[in-house]
């Protein structure tokens, strides 16, 4: 399952690579010049403080529509401008969730723990201790949430509550994920966020939560299946046969085959 996921997400960044650098290129230019102006305002806190948080903001909002553009890259949909535009006027209640989310992040880090560890005391450390698993706990829960939200119909407390379910019930599968996807952001470093970036990361997300929720319905169909082995072969088979593989050649010079 894992082998086949680094596969089939990495065919799809190869054949999304010029629409993700594209949806980056476009986070790249609406995040910076913002975070430029508050750092240029910092003499003036009220203002630099409004504009950093207006940021976050749209980091998440951005994100939001990013996630539905990736969804419909990986299901073969069509998903232009028009569309995209569309998700950010229709996400604005889930870009502001995720921006808490992200607030709530940075607060926790930079903050919360820090503050916590310098009590040296026992009472301290265990605050801070457990300040840290619960923050990983939310961020392992909280990876698929966005991509449910491209998926399917509900509210946020709903697709929260799935991508917990999803954590609980795969928890490996959720470390590998979340490794993965932190592999990807620090390669991104070296191209400047352009690749894989936001966008390939997403997209990454979006793919491991389509395949993994492939399990469920074979579990539908298969009720008396044993849930500790499961035939992932037979359940990716028709994946498998839809991604099939390539050659060097055929990746670089796909029109020669």
């Amino acid at each position: 399952m894992i082998g086949f996921l680094l596969k089939k997400s990495f065919y799809g960044l190869w054949d999304n690579l010029y629409r993700l650098a594209m949806i980056n290129v476009g986070f790249i230019v609406t995040v910076i010049l913002p975070l430029m102006a508050s750092a240029a305002l910092a003499s003036i806190p009220a203002l630099s403080i409004a504009i950093a948080l207006a940021c976050l903001f749209w980091v998440g909002l951005y994100l939001t529509a990013t996630s539905r553009a990736v969804s419909a890259f990986v299901d073969g949909r069509s998903f232009g401008f028009a569309d995209f535009f569309g998700e950010l006027r229709s996400g604005l209640k889930t870009g502001a969730l995720v921006a808490l989310f992200g607030l709530a992040l940075v607060l926790v880090v930079l903050i919360v723990i820090p503050f916590y560890a310098a009590m040296n005391s026992a009472l301290g450390i265990f605050i801070a201790a457990l300040s840290f698993w619960a923050l990983l706990f939310g961020v392992l829960g909280l990876q698929f949430f966005l991509p449910f939200r491209s998926r399917m119909d509900g509210g946020a407390r709903k697709l929260a509550k799935k991508s917990f379910l999803i954590l609980l019930d795969n928890t490996g599968f959720a470390l590998v994920t979340a490794l993965y996807t932190l592999l990807l952001s620090a390669l991104s470093l070296f191209f400047v966020f352009l690749i894989p970036g936001p966008a390939g990361v997403l997209l990454v997300l979006d793919e491991s939560l389509r395949l993994r929720l492939l399990k469920y319905d074979y579990l539908e169909a298969h009720p008396q299946a044993d849930r500790r082995k499961l035939p992932w072969n037979d359940i990716l088979e028709e994946e498998r046969e839809k991604t099939g593989t390539r050659s060097l050649r055929n990746l670089i010079f796909p029109w020669k085959d």
